[in-house]
């Protein structure tokens, strides 16, 4: 009886090919050989399933069998693999693309650039302003300075590893019913490197690098924000076998400010003011990041009102142009009062209640500077 390629898969008559595909590789995943535990039996189950396979992913023998119910000999045992995609795909998932008879070599690792650092500094919102230097220490890999990276005793040579030939892979071929494979894994003399020092440098024990301390001066430009990076180049780790050092990221933080808070380029600050300045109206100096600055407020100024002084923010790193300073007043009501101060106000109080006015005079005051 002809088998049934729909049931060996495990889909309907209509899977499309993407649903035969999925299939097959939930079924390879399970009894291919080198994955299943009985492998006797797996072998048998994945010589089925890959014949499905062959026949259901290809256009035309899918056809054919579908109208006649057998692809004649194309599909018998035997036939080997297709070369679908989905084969490809599983040999790729058991043995990383080494397979049948050939495979890929590794080759010998040459030089290799040093890996990048990262340096966390907190600045003040001062420093960020005016820009700034700042002398940064930290510890990194270095080139060692004995055997210029190599990681070989001076006079002496770093040699091909005699245990790889100098590819960086062991290899190992087997002989199964489906075919030739071919497995690669690293060396465990060399380490993939494919090269091996017989006599290694005293000071850096063979490694090519060795742990130092570095010191070195970071220019913070005017007008960073806080998470700014810094590239500094050449200031990472140190190459391996010779190769380019890495970089060095300074990561910049911005700590908070007793006056100020900042926005963009922008920056903003609270102001306290009396209640007769905000009555009468009057000329304020306010705090900025380059001085005290004039503010000018109206007559009846109210509570919150927010004032924008242009240019007294912060500079923009790439340009020329400056953020504001905005400045939001705040009442400030007298906790004590002078015997005069009294006198003063409870005239006042007299003169409003005789226009009219029946709220008490703490009422008025406390309207008069409610936020809107």
């Amino acid at each position: 009886m002809p088998t049934d390629y729909y049931s060996v898969l495990g889909v309907e008559r209509g899977a499309s090919e993407t649903d035969i595909k999925r299939a097959y590789r939930g079924l390879a995943r399970i009894y291919h050989p080198d994955v299943a535990e009985d492998k006797v039996a797996a072998e048998t189950r994945f010589k089925e399933i890959n014949e499905a396979y062959e026949v259901l992913s290809d256009p035309q023998k899918r056809q054919q069998y579908d109208r006649f119910g057998t692809v004649g000999n194309a599909a018998g045992p035997g036939s080997g693999f297709s070369s679908g995609d989905g084969i490809s795909d599983i040999f790729d998932m058991f043995f990383g693309g080494a397979r049948g008879g050939g495979g890929g070599q590794q080759r010998p690792a040459g030089p290799q650039r040093g890996s990048d650092l990262r340096y966390d500094l907190q600045i003040t919102l001062e420093d960020a302003f005016r820009g700034v230097e700042r002398e940064i220490s930290f510890n990194h890999l270095g080139q060692c300075a004995t055997c210029g990276g190599s990681g070989a005793k001076p006079g002496t040579l770093v040699t091909r590893c005699d245990r790889c030939g100098g590819t960086g892979a062991m290899r190992s071929v087997r002989q199964t019913p489906l075919g030739q494979f071919v497995t690669q894994t690293t060396c465990t003399k060399c380490g993939g490197e494919g090269t091996f020092v017989p006599t290694p440098c005293e000071t850096c024990r063979g490694r090519g690098r060795v742990e130092r301390s570095r010191t070195l001066t970071v220019k913070i430009p005017a007008g960073v924000d806080d998470g700014s990076r810094i590239r500094v180049s050449g200031s990472g780790e140190g190459g391996a076998r010779g190769g380019p050092p890495g970089d060095l990221y300074v990561y910049l933080s911005i700590a908070p400010h007793r006056a100020f808070r900042r926005d963009g380029t922008d920056l903003y600050v609270d102001v306290p003011i009396g209640f007769a300045q905000a009555a009468l109206g009057a000329t304020l100096e306010v705090e900025s990041l380059d001085g005290p600055t004039p503010l000018t407020i109206g007559p009846g100024t109210q509570t919150g009102s927010t004032f924008r002084v242009r240019g007294k923010g912060m500079p923009a790193v790439r340009g020329t142009v400056r953020g504001d300073l905005l400045a939001t007043v705040h009442v400030s009501v007298p906790t004590k009062l002078t015997r005069r101060g009294r006198e003063l106000l409870e005239e006042y109080a007299t003169i409003e209640n005789e226009h009219g006015d029946d709220r008490t005079f703490f009422d008025r005051v406390k309207d008069a500077f409610r936020p809107d």
